[in-house]
């Protein structure tokens, strides 16, 4: 009748920046467990970014982007410490 609350609620594609309404988007966990909804938030993406996402595995890629503080810290910090994690997780291999 007034339709739920999720058609109303605005999100916005974290790839693209698009805003739309949450109905319209697709949900997306970092940490690829969403169907563990307790105490968790999730990011939206489009449809259209969705549809152009990757479906391969990403192996540790999740982990080292928090560990070299993506979305925390300036874009200079964040590239030098995700290359030096990316050299130090490529050398153990």
């Amino acid at each position: 009748m007034f339709g739920s609350r999720t058609d109303r609620e605005m999100v916005t594609c974290i790839a693209c920046g698009e805003r739309l309404s949450r109905s319209d988007a697709r949900e997306y966990d970092k940490h690829g467990d969403r169907w563990e909804r307790r105490d968790k938030t999730f990011e939206y993406v489009c449809k259209a970014c969705f549809s152009e996402m990757s479906r391969h595995p990403r192996g540790d890629l999740e982990a080292t982007l928090d560990a070299a503080g993506a979305g925390e810290t300036d874009r200079g910090t964040f590239l030098e410490q995700f290359r030096e994690l990316s050299r130090s997780g490529s050398e153990r291999e």
